[in-house]
């Protein structure tokens, strides 16, 4: 029954979201901003992963574009910081998988 699906919108951000983080890479970059709770340089965020400045930069971009992550402007610099309101508003997988009530997305994530 249609009824009992979660609703087309919100399962078109949640497919959003879980795109954005379909690389290892862009996992590893939230987790990083994450756990360090501050903003960073890319230079910052490129020495912790070891890849190229403009590969870094294209995973920003894709987590950027979901708001999973927010850019500041730092004088001509740009700083990268988690999206702390995402936090409470991003579903684990499994609790939607398993048919847990998910949290419904707020225009923030």
């Amino acid at each position: 029954m249609v009824s009992d699906l979660l609703d087309r919108d919100t399962a078109q951000t949640y497919a959003s979201w879980f795109r954005a983080l379909a690389d290892p890479t862009r996992v590893q970059i939230v987790e990083y901003l994450a756990r360090h709770a501050r903003p960073m340089s890319v230079g910052e965020i490129v020495a912790a992963v070891g890849l190229a400045q403009s590969t870094v930069s294209q995973h920003l971009k894709i987590l950027t574009e979901v708001r999973f992550v927010l850019v500041e402007p730092v004088g001509t610099a740009r700083h990268y910081r988690v999206n702390d309101a995402c936090v409470g508003c991003f579903p684990s997988a499994a609790d939607v998988v398993m048919g847990r009530p998910a949290p419904t997305p707020k225009g923030a994530c």
